[in-house]
């Protein structure tokens, strides 16, 4: 047992000590502070990307009454037993019923009644011949419909409760709400829908360097990217970005400013000041005894020195402030939690397997998270690995629609191979 232990410190000297987790196992650390948010109702039309707070059940059967699938004429199935194309059956068009009317009486033997689709069958009739079937006639002001062949029963009618009955399950809770789902709500009469909160993130970005995205370029500087990437990612995975700004080089500033967020805000995310230079302060905000650190240094490539810390209940998650790290560690720890908090179904990125689109001879001693672009070729899933993959690389994460998993000290792996990919949300594109 101590031999392990060994093996997972990494001593840098001093303070710097830290402990290699894995990324499951800190991911594992996270999930007890991710609390469920509360249950709040928004208007139907507001729904869509928010998580179901609870399971929907039909209220009703749907359809909620039998309707014809057709425009044509809705009859009694035996009238027309002898119908055939020498000798049609003629029967008194007694009544009109356009969609969304009620039938004035009911259809009795050697009558019809014309309907049009999407209308409420008339109580007698059991079946729809379709308009295309029939021919039409009026002797002494009275019209009649002609049909010329027998129908069975239930013939173009789509039957009461087809889709669903009174209780069944429609929705589950932690559903991610989209299009489908609310043409069902809607056709269900729910006007208001259960969600939960979306979690309030903080993202604080460190570094004197910094400047902000409207300021020119000036030497030794560099426009702040992380920050408009993570609101981008926080709205994309659910949440409300609480936009803070940059912080200075300055522990006593960074400590007010994150104390003050941790108390206003769900979950509070910076980015820059994790490695181990001398002016590298989250890394030493995180190691503060005012909270519980979660961890500081996760077996993986890039973004190793992603850290968190819980104090007062609220998680800390200090990421990377190279962009490529940045990007990486919020979809392997950031996006879980904010997804977990609102109770969906499927908060970490979805597994797949796909063949290799290029060969890949780098190799570390820890898991690495490559870019990636998808493609789908001859029935195929094919991932391309970003040619330059640094951590510090920012331009290759907007041809990423996901990231393949390399294990450490694996061998080369070549054009072809299977490997693991973890799917980034959004639409493939290649």
């Amino acid at each position: 047992m101590a031999n392990q232990e060994n093996e997972n410190k990494e001593y840098t000297g001093g303070k710097f000590q830290r402990t290699v987790l894995q990324v499951a196992e800190a991911q594992a650390l996270l999930k007890p502070y991710a609390k469920l948010l509360a249950t709040e109702e928004v208007p139907l039309n507001a729904s869509s990307g928010r998580i179901l707070a609870c399971a929907v059940q039909a209220p009703h059967p749907f359809p909620a009454f039998d309707r014809s699938a057709m425009d044509g004429y809705a009859v009694i199935a035996a009238d027309l037993s002898e119908a055939d194309d020498h000798s049609p059956v003629w029967l008194e068009v007694a009544d009109v019923i356009p969609c969304g009317a009620v039938a004035s009486r009911a259809v009795t033997s050697g009558t019809a009644a014309r309907i049009m689709t999407g209308a409420q069958l008339p109580e007698g009739a059991d079946t729809v011949v379709m308009l295309e079937a029939t021919e039409s006639r009026t002797r002494e002001g009275i019209q009649y419909v002609g049909i010329r062949k027998p129908a069975a029963p239930g013939q173009h009618i789509t039957p009461r409760g087809l889709e669903l009955s009174t209780g069944d399950p429609v929705l589950p809770e932690g559903r991610i709400i989209g299009p489908g789902d609310i043409a069902v709500l809607a056709a269900l009469g729910v006007a208001e829908v259960p969600v939960r909160r979306r979690p309030k993130v903080a993202v604080f970005a460190t570094g004197s360097e910094l400047l902000e995205v409207d300021e020119p370029l000036v030497p030794g500087r560099i426009r702040n990217s992380n920050s408009p990437m993570l609101e981008a990612l926080i709205r994309e995975a659910g949440g409300e970005p609480v936009m803070l700004g940059a912080i200075v080089d300055d522990l006593e500033l960074a400590r007010s400013k994150v104390q003050m967020a941790l108390e206003s805000c769900d979950l509070v995310i910076t980015t820059g000041g994790v490695s181990v230079g001398d002016y590298d302060i989250m890394g030493d905000l995180i190691r503060e005894r005012s909270g519980e650190m979660l961890f500081n240094k996760i077996a993986m490539r890039p973004g190793s020195v992603t850290s968190a810390a819980v104090r007062g209940g609220t998680i800390l998650l200090a990421l990377s402030g190279n962009p490529g790290a940045c990007f990486v560690g919020f979809q392997l720890f950031a996006r879980p939690v904010i997804g977990m908090m609102q109770g969906t179904d499927q908060p970490e990125l979805p597994e797949w397997t796909a063949h290799l689109g290029a060969d890949y001879t780098r190799t570390n001693s820890f898991t690495r998270y490559v870019r990636a672009r998808l493609e789908i070729r001859e029935g195929r899933l094919f991932a391309h690995p970003a040619t330059v993959d640094e951590s510090s690389v920012t331009v290759t994460i907007k041809d990423s629609d996901a990231l393949i998993v390399i294990p450490p000290d694996s061998e080369p792996f070549r054009a072809g191979d299977m490997v693991q990919v973890l799917k980034l949300p959004g639409e493939l594109r290649g």
